[in-house]
């Protein structure tokens, strides 16, 4: 069994219990588009703007991300292309 080697003092057993150790609230930016303040390096809750774009639209993505094309379908459309 874990036993202490040495009683612990008043001034180190106060210094762990204090708060001055904890997190601080994180910081708020303003965002460029609408002034609302909002967290660093995410998109505007109140606008949907990231980074000066449109992110977000009613509360969906703005633009549909682009599907991934295989490089079968690209030759396949190429051949199309060249006929």
């Amino acid at each position: 069994m874990a036993v202490p080697k040495r009683k612990v003092s008043k001034a180190r057993r106060d210094k762990r219990r204090s708060s001055v150790w904890k997190l601080e609230n994180p910081g708020m930016v303003e965002c460029p588009n609408c002034h609302e303040l909002t967290a660093p390096h995410k998109v505007c809750s109140n606008c949907g703007f990231y980074n000066g774009k449109e992110v977000l639209k009613d509360g969906k993505l703005a633009k549909e991300p682009a599907k991934k094309v295989d490089a079968k379908d690209k030759k396949a459309e190429t051949k199309k292309d060249s006929e």
